[in-house]
């Protein structure tokens, strides 16, 4: 194939979770899991959060298909349950699909007695964290979870990267068109955003990232290979501790403990990348109060929150999962944008399983 990526194209929603689940598919994953894993992961486009769609593909998925790293086959056991609780083996397979029914285990739970969750242990990469709670949220409930992740995070005082950016996420239905989504690692920036700014070329902030020394690296390629040799770590959230970084510390640590001790898994070091545990907590809203009181109050904390006094400088404020549900708007008719990069990994895939490239328009 002799084909020369183009600056940048815009590619339809649809056009590209068609191509998702073709590939997954041609690779070993079973229908229903690579439908699955195409809605994840375009669902990160979908919200703006393009270092979690598309640009992860490659090496996330289908490179660790082809090397044996991911089971496409597997399936989810649940080893241990109660009646408000279980404990789901992932045996190494897709973590879009385990993450998926391991939430709506928890909806199911909750529904029979008013909270469900489910400790994940031997899953893989799950896409964006947002996706589950917002299952929770379209089921009238507050959705909660978190994921440990390779160890690339610094502890407060420390320059080695143990902790992994370790997402805590929680999201609530409101009355307006959108919930309250808080998807966010608890590092300052996460591993993919850098994995992004590499492929723009574009240069990372000072103090996000310290090298072994003590000092603040800005170069994204730099710093990906850094992380990846160990002489390099993120900062968690605040920073340094002067400016609170402890907090992001003592919330990461958090998540990695419910990630790992509640179902027996790994921990830290012993992350790889394709050995994560996970945890999902789905709330019935009901059970506390009618949903539309609940709704009605959370709607109008969202609206004066907006409606606080604002900095002169700036147009508007805005409340967690307003500006990807408005990112969704102005984009869902324009498609995903695929860098020149993304464009070139696209590509070899194509080659490699002989598609052809005009299904994508390029």
């Amino acid at each position: 194939m002799n084909i020369v990526p183009m600056n940048e194209v815009r590619v339809p929603f649809g056009a590209l979770e068609l191509f998702i689940t073709d590939v997954l598919e041609r690779i070993g994953v079973p229908d229903e899991d690579a439908r699955i894993c195409a809605d994840v992961i375009l669902e990160a486009d979908r919200r703006g959060i393009h270092s979690h769609g598309i640009n992860r593909f490659k090496p996330f998925y289908y490179d660790r298909i082809r090397a044996g790293l991911l089971d496409p086959k597997a399936r989810m056991e649940v080893v241990r349950e109660g009646p408000t609780t279980a404990v789901v083996d992932g045996h190494f397979g897709m973590g879009h699909a385990i993450g998926k029914r391991s939430m709506d285990l928890a909806i199911g739970k909750a529904k029979d007695y008013g909270m469900g969750m489910v400790a994940v242990r031997n899953s893989t990469h799950y896409g964006i964290a947002g996706y589950y709670v917002m299952m929770a949220n379209m089921s009238g409930m507050i959705g909660i979870t978190g994921t440990n992740a390779r160890p690339s995070v610094a502890p407060t005082f420390g320059t080695e990267g143990v902790l992994g950016t370790n997402p805590l996420t929680i999201g609530f239905p409101t009355d307006e068109e959108f919930p309250f989504i808080l998807d966010c690692a608890t590092s300052i920036w996460q591993r993919g955003k850098i994995e992004y700014h590499a492929r723009t070329k574009e240069p990372i902030p000072d103090g996000l990232v310290i090298g072994e020394d003590g000092s603040y690296l800005t170069d994204s390629l730099e710093i990906l290979d850094a992380l990846i040799k160990g002489k390099a770590a993120l900062l968690p959230l605040g920073g340094p501790e002067k400016t609170a970084g402890y907090k992001g510390y003592g919330y990461s640590t958090a998540v990695e403990v419910l990630s790992s001790a509640l179902q027996a898994g790994p921990f830290l070091k012993m992350i790889n990348g394709v050995n994560v545990g996970h945890f999902f907590i789905a709330i019935d809203i009901e059970a506390f109060c009618p949903l539309d009181e609940f709704k009605a109050t959370a709607g109008a904390i969202m609206r004066q929150l907006r409606s606080s006094r604002r900095m002169p400088s700036e147009e508007r404020i805005y409340t967690a999962g307003e500006k990807e549900h408005l990112y969704w708007i102005e984009n869902m008719g324009l498609g995903v944008p695929l860098g020149k990069s993304l464009q070139t990994e696209v590509l070899q895939i194509m080659d490699e399983l002989d598609m052809d490239p005009r299904i994508l328009g390029l």
